[in-house]
């Protein structure tokens, strides 16, 4: 998911020293669930979710995903005879509160691993902390490449995800628009403040290229812009067949619902930032029509294992059929614990990092996943449309 910010090492180095006197001052944690027992008999993972702020519904999706997972495998008698304790924060959809929330997470809580963030932005202002405390971090969906890989090439040692990676969504929506849609000429339309939008748009744009398509429109937006129509109307003079919207669901509603208001009828498309419930609320069930977005999974495929978990969901949360975040974060736990047990141990996190780094061909509900060098997950993808409102599953894409 998006990079929301970038973090500079006086930042970091500030927000440290503040979140270490916090976690001295603070005697409770409002947000965990379950013992605080420190005994041997528990797992204590920490959740650092964006449960408010401006993405809050990717974090809640993630949280609720992980809370049945969690029920799952505590009912089945945990991991090794221990039960797993979820210790949540809320890192209210910003970078500096994501930092805190680690510090807090791994010096007062102890927890071996930390699931989150939902972002990318807010997971990389983790990952120091993550590497220097020895502590696993996990995003579910935190697809920029630098999650993982620093800018001078390393890989962050204990920090891994369980989504795909924007260069491979931007790759999926050119090929889709070639090859499904057979359309040549196409305007790109993203978030310029956003390292997600942009990473999404230039991998678009390079294969789709590369393959003999014609970019006739580049346009940019700028986060919480709200009123699109001048540059959407110079994108329609522009006579797209198509076009490619890489951006959060607050920004992309409007401009789906500006666009059709204009005229503007050609397919809309973009990635895993158009998944939410709001999406149908700020651009109606209406304009969404023969629009299409590149996910992790669809709660409409067949398959029995992703029906079993559907039923699952929608037994726990009075019949609500799963989102992407809600499968990312279910999957997260079971990658964590199928990576304890091979490990043979849910303590050592030396031993479960390495395990981690080591998984292949394991199946989970948004794909079968292997980790490659650079802890990037080697997965498919699934293409979904919107058909009044609802997303409908169209195909899966394999790496």
């Amino acid at each position: 998911m998006v990079f929301k910010k970038k973090i500079t090492s006086v930042l970091m180095a500030t927000t440290l020293m503040a979140g270490i006197l916090a976690g001295c001052n603070s005697s409770k944690d409002a947000g965990s669930e379950g013992s605080s027992s420190k005994g041997g008999d528990v797992i204590k993972i920490g959740a650092n979710l964006e449960l408010s702020g401006p993405v809050a519904s990717y974090g809640s999706g993630i949280a609720d995903g992980v809370a049945l997972a969690v029920e799952e495998i505590n009912n089945a008698g945990g991991v090794d005879g221990k039960k797993i304790e979820i210790v949540k924060v809320d890192n209210k959809s910003d970078a500096a509160e994501a930092t805190n929330g680690a510090i807090k997470l791994t010096s007062q809580d102890k927890v071996t691993a930390i699931i989150g963030a939902a972002t990318s932005g807010n997971t990389v202002a983790q990952a120091q902390i993550a590497n220097d405390n020895k502590t696993i971090l996990v995003s579910p969906s935190g697809t920029s490449p630098t999650v993982t890989v620093r800018d001078d090439g390393s890989v962050n040692e204990y920090v891994f995800r369980t989504a795909f990676i924007d260069p491979f969504q931007g790759t999926v929506a050119a090929n889709f628009a070639l090859n499904d849609l057979k359309v040549k000429n196409v305007a790109i339309y993203a978030d310029n403040a956003s390292d997600y939008a942009k990473g999404l748009a230039a991998s678009f744009k390079e294969t789709f290229e590369a393959a003999g398509g014609k970019i006739v429109a580049q346009e940019s937006y700028v986060a919480k812009d709200t009123d699109f129509r001048s540059t959407l109307t110079r994108i329609k003079a522009a006579n797209p067949e198509y076009i490619f919207i890489p951006g959060y669901y607050e920004e992309v509603g409007l401009i789906v619902k500006q666009a059709r208001e204009m005229g503007i009828d050609v397919p809309l498309m973009g990635a895993d930032g158009w998944d939410s419930p709001k999406l149908v609320e700020l651009a109606g069930a209406d304009a969404l029509n023969n629009t299409f977005i590149i996910n992790h999974y669809s709660s409409e495929d067949q398959d029995e294992t992703i029906q079993k978990f559907v039923k699952a969901y929608g037994d726990k949360y009075n019949g609500k059929s799963p989102d992407a975040f809600n499968a990312l974060g279910y999957d997260t736990v079971y990658l964590l614990t199928d990576a304890m047990k091979r490990a043979g141990t849910t303590s050592d996190s030396e031993k479960i990092k390495d395990a981690l780094a080591a998984t292949k061909d394991l199946s989970l509900i948004t794909g079968t996943i292997t980790v490659d060098e650079n802890h990037h997950l080697i997965k498919s993808a699934t293409v979904l449309e919107y058909v009044d409102g609802k997303q409908t599953f169209n195909t899966k894409v394999n790496p």
